[in-house]
């Protein structure tokens, strides 16, 4: 027989769902508004974390850190994409327009999703198995034993190295894209340099580089807050740390997926900054 308190409880139990998300939610609020006491009390720290984003450490140190993997992942897809807008626009006849097909696809979609999803291979599993491994072994409550808040200190920081560092890291994978596509079509492909150069400088917008910036700095804010907050919710000892990074790496890719959408559908829905015609 179901009790009248079961009865009252139930519906309560349709929502439980929202329970993680809202905490999730709650976590990202947070986190975001220590921004200003974190610059201000937590500087050197910041600092710090700044060079371990930008050239990683331990095995990532090895190859670069962060910009030798953001640099060769764009290097080879600046290659694909050279390689298929050549080949795609020459079935139609109109194989010049390949420095079009580049200046407008790496710098709109495909340079800010690899670029984000880098971030998250290297950047956010790290800090995600950092902070995992501090809560396992109970320093975070160390941390709030000795009277340090452990948000602004271990994620908010975070989240302020990651956006800083972005910046050059994301230039400088944008340029390989850039050079890779323009050295196949011209190396593989036998297409003249003049000829790519005048339609890649036509159609390149300034407006466009600026908010291919912007999306990567979007980017870069939703994959730190995502790791930071599985890490440092981790639970479950070790084999809990390896759950949470795997957790934080499809959160990020899913909300790399439907942030790039709508940004994209925001940014170029309604109006264009490149016209072929007219």
């Amino acid at each position: 027989m179901v009790s009248s308190t079961s009865r009252l409880r139930r519906p309560g139990s349709w929502f439980a769902w929202l329970d993680q998300p809202g905490d999730q939610l709650g976590f990202y609020v947070r986190a975001l508004l220590w921004t200003p006491r974190a610059l201000r009390r937590y500087l050197k720290e910041v600092q710090r974390l700044l060079g371990e984003v930008a050239f990683g450490s331990g095995a990532l140190a090895v190859i670069g850190g962060t910009v030798g993997v953001m640099f060769a992942m764009t290097l080879f897809t600046g290659v694909v994409v050279g390689l298929q807008g050549y080949a795609a626009l020459n079935q139609i006849g109109t194989s010049a327009f390949t420095g079009f097909v580049s200046a407008y696809f790496n710098t709109r979609e495909i340079a800010p999703l690899v670029a984000g999803l880098a971030l998250s291979a290297t950047v956010g599993a790290g800090f995600t198995a950092q902070l995992g491994a501090m809560r396992i072994n109970e320093e975070v409550d160390a941390l709030e034993g000795m009277g340090i808040p452990s948000l602004p200190y271990l994620v908010t920081t975070r989240i302020i190295a990651g956006t800083v560092a972005i910046i050059p890291l994301y230039g400088i994978g944008l340029l390989s894209s850039y050079l890779a596509s323009r050295q196949v079509t011209i190396w593989v492909n036998g297409q003249s340099a003049g000829t790519y150069d005048h339609y890649f400088n036509v159609f390149l917008a300034p407006a466009d580089v600026v908010l291919s910036f912007l999306k990567v700095l979007i980017f870069s804010v939703m994959v730190i807050l995502a790791h930071c907050y599985y890490g440092y919710r981790a639970s479950g000892g070790p084999a809990g740390v390896g759950i949470a990074v795997g957790r934080a790496v499809r959160t990020a890719i899913v909300l790399i997926s439907i942030t790039d959408f709508f940004l994209s559908l925001a940014i170029w829905g309604a109006t264009t900054t490149v016209k072929v015609a007219g």
